[in-house]
């Protein structure tokens, strides 16, 4: 039997919390709940030890690893990447702020444990874990170490902050993930206690209907560009990127998908030197599905919890989130791991509205993993043209000759 649990992927053990939790929530005393609620305080406040830990393991290895490679292209490729997942964010933003009012009651649900009378049920003690240092310290500290890393010739620092990375990317594979489940289940047991969670779940089956077809329109405006720019067929490029697609839904993890992104991108006649730079870089650094997940889900949640809703607090946040999920690619869920920083200091998000984003996130994290990479074979198309251009422009070839490089 525990071997059968332990092959179950993480989104089936996260829906067989939410069912239990929500049969624990109408089945189960208050003392019960105050149980549960006792392990998500624990577990919340060693997440929020994390969070600085997480920014510092993801981001520094992140930035100073882009130093590698090839200057010009290496800048464009970024640059892309950047601009693609802020235009997803932006996608996402403007979309929510007219569907979301359509079906969701602004301030329906209080996410606020602070007032166990009109909240959630309490937990019976708490253990404070004080970070080791705020959110923004973490981030300026990241990017003052990781420019710094990659401006360095040697590779001490590099390998530091790489081997801290991958103890970051330890702890959350094997602690942080494998406890998500039950405490996805206490918030779930305690919002069905408390009357709250069949309003969410209701509204939240809508917000992933929307979320599905904003990562449909910004594959369709990546291939579109791809498309525009190579004079070819952008639906038939799609298409061929469909097995990547399929791979990252089963892996939920764009690196993992590497090998099948990087031959499906061949097929769309990428050079064999632009897609093997192009596609690993773009795995870490390229985030537009899960930016317009977080960024849709945030949303709902600050509008469900009667949070107002404004470009000047959601657009920062959207800039920060292309750069703070850079290398986070690589777990499962990583993602929003690396977004709880922000969530919490630029729009305010407390324990309780975390830990809904993590069960939120992670119901789908495989589709936004999918759009991740599928986009990813977009952007090796431009490059290739760019470098096409490049060459062409230094051997003073003309544009209507056959391709060069």
């Amino acid at each position: 039997m525990k071997s059968k649990l332990k092959r179950l992927g993480l989104l089936p053990k996260l829906l067989i919390a939410i069912f239990i939790g929500t049969i624990l929530g109408l089945t189960t005393p208050r003392p019960v709940i105050g149980i549960l609620a006792t392990f998500n305080s624990l577990f919340g406040n060693f997440l929020e030890f994390s969070i600085p830990l997480i920014i510092i393991g993801f981001v520094v290895p992140g930035i100073s690893n882009l130093g590698k490679g090839a200057g010009k292209i290496l800048g464009i490729t970024v640059a892309i990447a950047y601009i693609s997942t802020v235009i997803a964010g932006s996608l996402a933003y403007f979309a929510d702020s007219s569907a979301f009012p359509l079906f969701l009651k602004a301030g329906a649900v209080q996410l606020d444990a602070s007032d166990p009378s009109k909240a959630l049920v309490p937990a019976y003690f708490t253990i404070q874990m004080d970070p080791i240092m705020g959110v923004v310290p973490a981030l300026l500290i990241s990017f003052v170490l990781g420019l710094g890393a990659s401006a360095l010739k040697g590779d001490s620092i590099r390998n530091v902050f790489s081997e801290f990375g991958e103890i970051i990317a330890r702890l959350i594979e094997k602690i942080i993930l494998p406890l998500l489940p039950i405490y996805v289940l206490g918030v779930f047991a305690n919002l069905t206690f408390t009357g709250k969670v069949f309003e969410i779940l209701s509204v939240f089956i809508k917000v992933y209907g929307i979320v599905l077809i904003l990562h449909c329109c910004i594959l369709l405006i990546q291939y579109a560009v791809a498309g525009t720019v190579t004079k070819r067929n952008p639906l038939k490029l799609l298409k061929n990127m469909l097995p990547a697609y399929v791979t990252a839904l089963g892996t939920q993890s764009s690196a993992a998908t590497i090998p099948v992104t990087l031959a499906r991108t061949k097929l769309n006649k990428v050079s064999d030197d632009v897609a093997s730079f192009v596609v690993p870089l773009c795995a870490t650094i390229h985030m537009s599905g899960s930016t317009i997940t977080i960024t849709s889900c945030s949303i709902a949640v600050l509008m469900l919890n009667g949070t107002p809703i404004t470009i000047g607090k959601m657009y920062p946040f959207i800039l920060m989130l292309g750069v703070t999920m850079v290398a986070a690619a690589g777990v499962p869920g990583g993602c929003i791991m690396a977004a709880l920083g922000i969530l919490q200091s630029m729009l305010g998000f407390n324990q309780t509205m975390l830990s809904l984003m993590i069960a939120l996130y992670l119901a789908q994290d495989s589709f936004g993993t999918a759009c991740n990479v599928t986009g990813d074979g977009a952007i090796a198309i431009l490059m290739d043209k760019i470098k096409e251009n490049t060459i062409r422009k230094k051997n003073k070839v003309p544009a209507d000759t056959e391709p060069v490089g």
